[in-house]
């Protein structure tokens, strides 16, 4: 028992480290996305944003698919629960991603339809970063769950005040994220006009963050005494001051990293809160998902634990190795 304890608490960590790094990677072109109407005026700046985020996109979303899977295996009582529950909800967010992916391709192609594809695009990269938030506010703070591990709520129950304001938080990161990412990748107006809205951003994150935490005491018991928790919040408070600090001093990679830092420490404090549950029952404490009580088997633990480290070097290389041929300005020809 205690063998298969540590495999559990090991694929916690793992699945939290495959939602940091899909957070930081796809949160930079989600943001950029979104913010589209508010960055780029002109149709060579719309380009310019296209392919800041061209070679990237798809890679990014291998860690959500990654993640996805690494649920299914080792904890698919959760990967039931939240896929059948929240099915409305991730049935929006996968065709705002497929309308996504098809707006990049169609954009360059189909100019008489150019408008209609650049807003696929902008709404396909919202709803996700505002949807993933509310999930995660959801799970965290707890949904009606029966004997059988079934969601008895509705879509309307997803839809409560501190799950929203979890939903919008994450929307401010992503769309930090996404004005980092453009000052870093951009020069002359385009970068200029990312700076200015990661002031407005920075603002508006610290408020909702503020607003999350008095959320967290008052609907999630233990938040108050949880020392880890304020520990990853501290490196939330650092960040998003030191990503400010260096967008005015013009070290644009140093913002990107540091708001990339911002989204390590929501996860930590997120992981800390809600350990060891993965889905908290609001009805009957009792009756969540935990590690303990939805995992696998410990031979499919320990031969997932195997696949994964066999795999994710290659993901992390290929990754590593995309970021090194395309860094640098993106200059139009």
């Amino acid at each position: 028992m205690e063998v298969l304890f540590l495999f559990q608490n090991t694929w916690y960590l793992l699945i939290g480290v495959l939602l940091v790094g899909y957070s930081i990677l796809d949160g930079f072109d989600l943001g950029v996305g979104t913010l589209l109407p508010f960055l780029a005026k002109k149709e060579s700046d719309k380009r310019t944003l296209f392919n800041a985020i061209g070679p990237f996109w798809d890679g990014n979303e291998v860690w959500l698919l990654t993640g996805g899977g690494a649920l299914f295996a080792a904890f698919p009582h959760v990967y039931a629960t939240v896929f059948s529950g929240f099915y409305l909800a991730l049935m929006l967010v996968l065709f705002a991603l497929i309308f996504r992916a098809v707006a990049l391709e169609f954009w360059s192609s189909d100019e008489p339809r150019r408008g209609l594809w650049e807003w696929a695009f902008v709404i396909g990269s919202f709803l996700p970063s505002l949807l993933y938030g509310v999930a995660l506010g959801n799970v965290v703070v707890g949904i009606p769950l029966n004997t059988q591990m079934e969601f008895t709520g509705n879509f309307f129950t997803l839809l409560r005040p501190f799950p929203l304001i979890v939903g919008l938080l994450g929307l401010a990161v992503i769309l930090m994220q996404g004005a980092t990412y453009t000052a870093l990748k951009t020069e002359g107006a385009l970068r200029t006009q990312a700076k200015k809205l990661l002031s407005t951003l920075w603002l508006a994150f610290i408020v909702l963050f503020g607003l999350s935490f008095v959320g967290a005491l008052i609907f999630k018991s233990g938040v108050a005494g949880n020392i880890l928790a304020y520990v990853a919040g501290l490196v939330v408070l650092a960040t998003w001051y030191l990503t400010k600090r260096a967008s005015q001093q013009g070290k644009d990679g140093q913002a990107f990293l540091m708001s990339s830092l911002t989204f390590l420490g929501l996860w930590g404090i997120v992981g800390a809160i809600h350990y060891p549950n993965l889905v908290l029952a609001s009805n009957d404490p009792g009756l969540s998902l935990t590690i303990i009580n939805t995992s696998s088997s410990q031979l499919t633990l320990t031969v997932m634990l195997i696949i994964a480290l066999v795999g994710m070097p290659f993901v992390i290389g290929y990754t590593i190795y995309a970021y090194k041929v395309f860094k640098g300005k993106v200059k139009l020809n």
